[in-house]
């Protein structure tokens, strides 16, 4: 067979890359950036292409996998496999309550489209309130703080990046990410044009990051203490600038007193000594950033898992806000997708606080609790014990604070399943896995993606290669166990309970059974715009829909209809930033994350032409902290905190500020049981050993990943 070249998608992470794709024997030969992409514009990364590693993986599960009684695995048919999982996923509840089956979801899912249309009523039949997601362990922060001002979790103004003249950014790496809660493929490129227009970029982060290498100005910041930086610059911008009525009278905003209280006494003398940024600096930013024609300020990953999380990405909100930013060409945008999950309410809203954790007593959002307290739900006894774990694509072991209790705690489990094709430091711990196909495999639209891209665009990729024989979608595999699990449950019913479980609904039926591409179309059809999924299919590169326009007022749906600058919630917590910012003792230093251009979170790393060439996995610390702790680059290290310890390689660098060291996530799949030829040998350790799932943003409940106090010492 010839060769032959299509169109794809790299859905690996935000960025939403198109690709061009060559197969030949319904083997992936070739792959590239699409140049005709009007989002990417050409771009990939280096995991776009070891998605053909992916596909061709021997260590990739194609069949499900039962454990055996002496810790192997053997093979077992869909069939089977289904019918096991629904009924002891049935008995479980039966026994000891809905809330006895625990579910936690990893950060693929919400790229995959068949979880988007048929996941989703998956989690429905569960009905449990444990529910978890790598979501508390990320941008939760983002979506309560975008519920609370916008009126919907998903309501989430985005950088206009193509048009903006500053660019204001905390603890943000989109060199790396290529964008996160603002899909922005081909960063760096869009940061060249930045500058062609005479516009800047600014980065403040404790470590000089890819992006702070190719920014015009870079501040250290010391972690965890951003919301005093924060509320520094709100207090300049409010009380000393003073805010410029003619600026802001397009935007719908309440409670400006609130934000006037707030900031009235955060001056940058009091913010200098606390972040280790001259007032005189702060002052400077803040001048900066008002007196531009068009700014954005934007902080992701660093300022979201910290102690003040939410007060931190609630401030930049402000920011934008205050300078009339928000909303306006340049600044902060919402964006005009195709098939708009706010608009069109095929997003729920969110909710915070309808219920509570059973042991710390933790409130959910959007119907999750936070993953910090997923272990200790399993290991204290008690109504509504944990004593089913399901996981869907995702590795809380190695992902999630505090892992090695978690490792501990699915050892504990009555039973466990997981939907991924890898045992790795999580699944090796379940008694069934259920492999779903990988990405090239897969038609693909992104319903979330689309909602958070700094232009407008749409584009429908249908699968490039085909897959294995006996193989199912993770639509396939969601609609087969809500099925056998409605199947489960009227077993031990009489007959009249057993007619009250079947579905009412016919439509209900009909799309559990519809494949994902038959509902894109549907809602291409049924939605305002004129692109039907035919329109799609002649465009595979996608179709341009324009920039980011303003439209607040009409789009907003807050039920208020105003932009609520100043949530009591927030508020409440701003006296805590005045008495509880994160401190360090003597000896103690404090712990950042990383990431890598060709790292993947924690399931990358069996790719041989990813992992191959430096190392990655060191700690990197400042040469003042190594000679303190009598330590020499390349040296073994004890890595210590309140929660755990680790054993890791120490590396020297003037790239990370003083007092702080930094050591990614993602590795350590060299844990007994994991069966991943590449990753395993890697001696890299665990970053999630040593965080601590006891520290948490008290507000939200989402795990501090950033700002942990920790000491290191010789081995």
């Amino acid at each position: 067979m010839l060769p032959l070249t299509t169109h794809g998608v790299c859905n690996l992470c935000e960025a939403i890359c198109g690709l061009q794709v060559t197969v030949e024997d319904n083997r992936v030969t070739d792959i590239r950036g699409d140049r005709d992409d009007p989002l990417s514009r050409g771009h990939i990364c280096p995991k776009a292409t070891a998605l053909a590693d992916l596909h061709a993986d021997p260590d990739r599960l194609r069949t499900p996998v039962r454990k055996t009684a002496d810790g192997g695995w053997e093979p077992i048919s869909w069939k089977d496999a289904t019918t096991l999982v629904a009924e002891r996923i049935s008995a479980t509840q039966r026994d000891h309550g809905r809330d006895a089956v625990g579910l936690y979801l990893g950060n693929p899912s919400v790229h995959s489209l068949g979880f988007a249309t048929h996941g989703l009523s998956f989690l429905g039949a569960l009905g449990s309130k444990n529910m978890f997601s790598a979501t508390s362990a990320d941008q939760l922060p983002i979506q309560l703080v975008a519920h609370l001002m916008y009126g919907h979790q998903l309501q989430i103004p985005i950088p206009d990046l193509d048009n903006t003249d500053h660019f204001l950014v905390f603890g943000a790496n989109p060199v790396v990410s290529n964008g996160s809660m603002m899909t922005a493929p081909d960063f760096r490129n869009r940061m060249r044009d930045l500058r062609r227009r005479g516009g800047r970029l600014v980065v403040i982060d404790p470590r000089r990051t890819e992006t702070a290498a190719i920014a015009d100005e870079h501040h250290f910041v010391r972690p965890g203490t951003d919301a005093a930086l924060l509320l520094a610059i709100l207090h300049v911008l409010v009380h000393e600038r003073g805010v410029d009525n003619a600026r802001i009278e397009h935007l719908p905003l309440s409670g400006m007193d609130g934000v006037r209280d707030a900031c009235a006494t955060t001056t940058p003398e009091w913010a200098g000594p606390i972040t280790g940024i001259d007032p005189g600096e702060i002052r400077r930013i803040a001048g900066d950033f008002a007196e531009a024609d068009r700014a954005v300020a934007y902080g992701r990953m660093g300022v979201s898992t910290q102690q003040f999380g939410t007060v931190c990405q609630w401030a930049i909100q402000v920011i934008n806000a205050v300078t009339g930013n928000l909303d306006r060409v340049g600044g902060s945008l919402l964006t005009d997708p195709e098939i708009d999950l706010v608009a069109r309410k095929l997003s729920g809203r969110g909710h915070f606080d309808k219920w509570r954790s059973r042991v710390r007593d933790l409130p959910e959002f959007g119907g999750e609790l936070p993953v910090a307290t997923l272990a200790d739900e399993i290991l204290t006894p008690g109504a509504g014990q944990i004593k089913t774990l399901i996981t869907l694509a995702g590795n809380p072991v190695s992902s999630t604070p505090g892992g090695s209790r978690l490792d501990h705690a699915l050892e504990n489990l009555d039973f466990m399943v997981s939907l991924d094709f890898y045992i790795n430091e999580t699944t090796r711990h379940a008694d069934i896995i259920l492999p779903p196909t990988m990405i090239l495999e897969r038609d693909h639209y992104d319903l979330v993606f689309h909602q958070l891209a700094v232009r407008n665009t749409a584009r429908f990729s249908p699968a490039v290669v085909r897959k294995s024989a006996g193989a199912k979608h993770d639509w396939e595999i969601f609609r087969d166990l809500t099925l056998a699990l409605g199947r489960a449950r009227t077993t031990k019913r009489s007959l009249r309970e057993r007619l009250r479980a079947v579905p009412t609904s016919a439509a209900s039926s009909a799309r559990i059974h519809a494949t994902p591409k038959m509902l894109i179309a549907l809602l291409l059809r049924t939605g305002p715009g004129d692109l039907t999924m035919r329109d799609l299919l002649k465009s595979p590169s996608g179709r341009d829909l324009g920039p980011l326009r303003p439209g607040l007022r009409r789009k907003l749906v807050a039920k208020s209809k105003t932009v609520n600058v100043a949530p009591s919630l927030i508020v409440d917590d701003l006296e805590r930033v005045h008495s509880d910012l994160v401190g360090t003792h003597d000896g103690e230093l404090l712990l950042i994350g990383r990431r890598h251009l060709r790292s993947n979170n924690s399931w990358m790393h069996n790719s041989e032409r990813l992992s191959k060439g430096q190392e990655r996995h060191h700690l990197l610390m400042h040469p003042k902290d190594l000679a303190h702790s009598g330590l020499c680059a390349g040296d073994k290290a004890v890595l210590r905190s309140r929660a755990g310890s680790t054993t890791v390689t120490v590396a020297e660098t003037e790239d990370i500020m003083p007092g702080v060291v930094s050591l990614p996530h993602g590795f350590g799949q060299n844990r007994s049981g994991v069966q991943l030829a590449v990753a395993g040998l890697i001696d890299a350790p665990s970053a999630n050993d040593v965080t601590d799932p006891q520290l948490l943003d008290a507000v939200s409940g989402n795990a501090v990943l950033n700002g942990v106090p920790v000491t290191v010492s010789a081995v």
